[in-house]
């Protein structure tokens, strides 16, 4: 059956991603079939002939409109995998036998999404882990801020990259005629008047940026794999701080978990006032995102509107205590 629930997800059938797998990279494919989750790519699971489980990975269809940061979006995700296998054994990240700037085909790791695991020991366990791997994740540092392709929004600073990255957000806003609860001007201007802040950040460190309970896998109380990498970017680690508290602040969670895991040790664990004014910063630019997406993905009715409800509120206080 056809998998597509956004513009951006590719129809496929069995047929299509069997003939791809083998034109593309040479692979013979004994089964496949689609897997749920996500709204940019197509995601299946196939078992090769070789014995092999990969997860397939398939980019949005020629033409169809993105938002800037998505451009070659697909091979970052590969890029992303490649690093971090790299750099640290203590971040689990899939292999990657195939990749181009179209499909990547990684390892199937273990495990299920922390959605699907009930609240509890285990789950907090889980998310300590989480904590401890961040903070290997994080020592992982790159040569400019922003993100790399060509295209995409850097720069040779933090001030510099992460307000370019939310001018592209807020032009793709207005491409797609999206109505933002606080204008562009001034998202900018609360940017320019917190560079200080952002000023504090001399490091380019690997952000993960989409760590929601999604993108984290687990096997009962192991964490088994850190998956969906493909908006990562070079920048501020306290942007892994947003994802794992989302809909709440981790600033006012100081024995959160993650954090836990992250220090080394119980809290509670504060952050300064120039951090708490960045992960303000972060969630703002976050919800943006979140609001800005919502044509690109296909989503209307009751389903932007709950989005629109539920993201608003969070924009407008995170905005209003920026000053």
């Amino acid at each position: 059956m056809p998998n597509a629930v956004s513009p951006t997800q590719r129809l496929l059938t069995e047929g299509d991603l069997t003939a791809l797998l083998r034109e593309r990279f040479g692979l013979t494919t004994v089964h496949c079939g689609p897997l749920s989750g996500g709204t940019f790519a197509a995601v299946w699971r196939a078992t090769l002939s070789d014995g092999r489980d990969v997860a397939v990975k398939v980019g949005p269809p020629a033409g169809v409109p993105l938002l800037r940061y998505e451009r070659g979006v697909i091979a970052a995700e590969a890029r992303y995998y490649r690093t971090v296998g790299a750099a640290t054994a203590h971040v689990p990240v899939p292999p990657v036998p195939h990749a181009d700037d179209d499909v990547v085909v990684v390892g199937l790791l273990p495990g299920r999404p922390l959605t699907e695991l009930a609240d509890g020991s285990a789950a907090e366990t889980v998310r300590e882990q989480l904590g401890v791997a961040l903070r290997h994740l994080h020592a992982v540092t790159g040569g400019s801020f922003g993100y790399d392709g060509d295209g995409r929004a850097s720069g040779a600073t933090w001030r510099t990259a992460f307000t370019a990255m939310t001018a592209d957000l807020l032009a793709d806003a207005a491409d797609w005629g999206v109505t933002l609860p606080v204008p562009a001007d001034e998202v900018l201007a609360t940017i320019d008047r917190h560079a200080d802040a952002l000023d504090e950040v001399e490091r380019p460190a690997l952000v993960h940026f989409d760590l929601w309970d999604g993108n984290v896998l687990c096997d009962g109380a192991r964490l088994t794999g850190l998956v969906d990498g493909e908006r990562y970017f070079w920048g501020d680690p306290l942007y892994d701080f947003v994802s794992p508290a989302i809909g709440r602040r981790m600033e006012d969670l100081p024995e959160h978990p993650v954090l836990r895991g992250y220090h080394g040790g119980p809290g509670p664990h504060r952050f300064t006032p120039a951090q708490r004014r960045r992960l303000m910063l972060y969630r703002l630019q976050f919800a943006i995102l979140l609001l800005t997406e919502m044509p690109s993905r296909g989503m209307v009715g009751d389903e932007a509107r709950e989005r629109h409800e539920w993201v608003t509120p969070q924009l407008l206080a995170d905005h209003r205590d920026l000053g």
